[in-house]
């Protein structure tokens, strides 16, 4: 499979528009998400485990008992690209 091009600054100040929620850190789209407990964050975590794997792409996240944090980035385009602000979006739309 042929991985996309990076996007441009313009491109990202779009998509970044368009994700409420979400922001640019080290040249990557992050989410920070607190939820009710543990449990909650890890649902919420095993719903993007299965969107991220049917798409082949994968995040950088931390969880801290009930906070998630997900970093998304193209490793092998060097930074992001139209699969990151893809994921982004189907994961807020987990969140409702």
């Amino acid at each position: 499979m042929t991985r996309p091009e990076r996007l441009d600054p313009q491109a990202i100040d779009a998509a970044l528009a368009a994700l409420p929620g979400w922001t640019l850190h080290a040249g990557k789209l992050r989410l920070e998400r607190r939820f009710a407990d543990f449990s909650e964050a890890w649902g919420f975590m095993s719903r993007v485990a299965l969107l991220a794997e049917a798409m082949n792409h994968h995040p950088e996240w931390t969880n801290v008992w009930s906070r998630v944090t997900i970093d998304l980035t193209t490793h092998d385009a060097g930074g992001l690209t139209r699969l990151d602000v893809e994921l982004a979006t189907k994961i807020s739309r987990l969140l409702g």
